[in-house]
């Protein structure tokens, strides 16, 4: 793990006197990322820059362009209201003067190491996640901060700037939003007038969205049912990292495979009469590349599954796998949604196959035909279907046999421009423990796609060999 060097710490708020005292309600797509650990984000920079310069010219402009988006992202810079006992509902709230944590580190590590794609220590690049503050008792409720920042200086190298923030405060869309204003306002020279923009405002009310299955109070009582008479912080605070000998990986699927891959899923779907071909298969970038991550991750841990369950008297080929991806669900609802709207719109899906099945010669074209039956249903009924099953699913799933889906390429993290160019890499960290996978556009702009995972060392070596092999077999 590399050393860093803590040089500053900030408490940065929106200008004085321009955000309200505001309390924002959870809504059914909120609460249930009360259960998730916090999402952590890396955005690397080329830009070398000497610490001197940085500190005098880059720094300042920095924060003082974060404060001022920090007028229409009010809320990051608030607190997650957790009180001690229901009828009390947890709830974001912005108080005057409110801030989060901006933190500025150096180190003297390779930035060319932390850039690449191949195999590497996952912990490398943990030190580049900045810490949440402790929270605070007020009222009766416990107060906890939403989001921390850190900005790492490679001296005459590159720039790191790290996220972390509370997913129940927001999804991947509004995260991008928020930063991708940032980087605007800092673009400018910190120009005020560049977020006066109203269609580039974020939408903050939560009156929008509409609970029309009664779904608020059914999670709201699931989550007082598991955190009992006082709320506990481990439910949404971050899983111990048990990282072991893990390393993680960028890996980049160009268009081309995918159009293969697609070619190679109708195929194998034809000859081996999958699921009957009269059932127009959805056959999108996400869901072949989905598929065929899925089933090569669970090929690389058989061996460790059928270690780990061989005094089991069920078969280890015989057990269910569980695939998890999030909708987002603002053009998919049955009532109107601004695509701009501040906070949590997914619906979170699930589904299972059993492993024996995967590991099929036609693995991928099962994973496809399952995983595009989900995306289709949602395209087909809307959105939130899936989340009327969300507390069975929760009970049910087996988390060590499932594999998430973070992020998305129609995020356009690569776009996210502070002046410097296009980011050169972006890490979601927490990948790392939650055992999932990351899916950003590729940062060439070719229209593929980088999935990023983390793996025991034997497991990534068993990957890479089924990845390449997969894709070199339908070019």
């Amino acid at each position: 793990m590399m050393k860093i060097k803590i040089l500053h710490r900030h408490d940065v708020s929106p200008p004085a006197n321009t955000v309200p005292p505001t309390a924002l309600p959870l809504t059914f797509f909120d609460i249930p990322w009360l259960f998730c650990c916090p999402m952590q984000r890396l955005f690397f920079y080329d830009f070398p820059q000497s610490p001197s310069s940085f500190a005098h010219t880059t720094l300042p402009l920095l924060v003082r362009s974060l404060s001022l988006c920090l007028r229409r992202f009010f809320p990051f810079a608030g607190r997650l209201v957790l009180p001690q006992a229901p009828p009390q509902k947890p709830h974001i709230l912005y108080s005057d003067g409110d801030s989060l944590s901006f933190t500025f580190a150096e180190s003297s590590a390779d930035f060319a190491e932390l850039i690449i794609d191949e195999p590497r220590d996952a912990t490398l690049i943990h030190p580049l996640v900045p810490q949440f503050p402790p929270p605070r008792e007020s009222n009766g409720a416990r107060l906890w901060p939403l989001m921390a920042i850190q900005v790492t200086l490679f001296p005459n190298k590159g720039i790191c700037i790290g996220v972390r923030f509370l997913h129940i405060a927001t999804d991947g869309r509004s995260l991008s939003h928020f930063m991708q204003s940032w980087a605007s306002i800092h673009r400018s020279g910190g120009d005020p007038t560049c977020i006066e923009l109203g269609d580039l405002d974020p939408f903050h009310d939560r009156g929008v969205i509409k609970d029309l299955n009664g779904l608020e109070p059914m999670f709201l009582k699931y989550w007082w049912s598991r955190v009992g008479s006082s709320p506990s912080p481990c439910l949404f605070s971050e899983v111990p990292l048990a990282v072991g000998d893990k390393v993680r990986a960028t890996f980049v699927i160009k268009k081309a495979h995918i159009d293969g891959l697609k070619a190679q899923v109708l195929s194998q779907l034809k000859n081996n009469d999958i699921d009957s071909m009269l059932e127009p298969i959805h056959l999108s970038t996400f869901v072949v590349t989905c598929a065929f991550v899925w089933v090569c991750m669970i090929k690389s841990k058989e061996k460790e599954h059928e270690l780990h369950d061989q005094s089991s008297s069920e078969s280890v080929k015989d057990k269910l796998c569980y695939f998890g991806f999030p909708v987002d669900c603002r053009n998919r609802l049955a009532y109107s949604i601004p695509l701009t709207y501040f906070g949590n719109c997914l619906d979170l899906h699930y589904l299972s196959k059993k492993r024996n099945v995967l590991l099929d010669i036609s693995g991928i074209a099962h994973a496809t035909r399952a995983i595009g039956r989900a995306v289709k249903e949602v395209n087909t009924r809307g959105g939130s279907i899936a989340l009327r099953e969300w507390i069975k699913d929760h009970k049910e799933i087996n988390f060590e046999d499932l594999v998430v889906v973070a992020g998305s390429p129609r995020l356009k993290v690569y776009d996210t421009d502070f002046g410097w160019g296009r980011p050169t890499k972006s890490n979601v960290v927490c990948m790392d423990s939650l055992g999932g996978i990351a899916l950003t556009e590729s940062r060439n702009g070719n229209g593929g796609i980088e999935v990023e995972l983390a793996l025991t060392r034997t497991c990534m070596e068993k990957f890479i060999t089924l990845f390449e092999m997969g894709l070199k077999s339908i070019m």
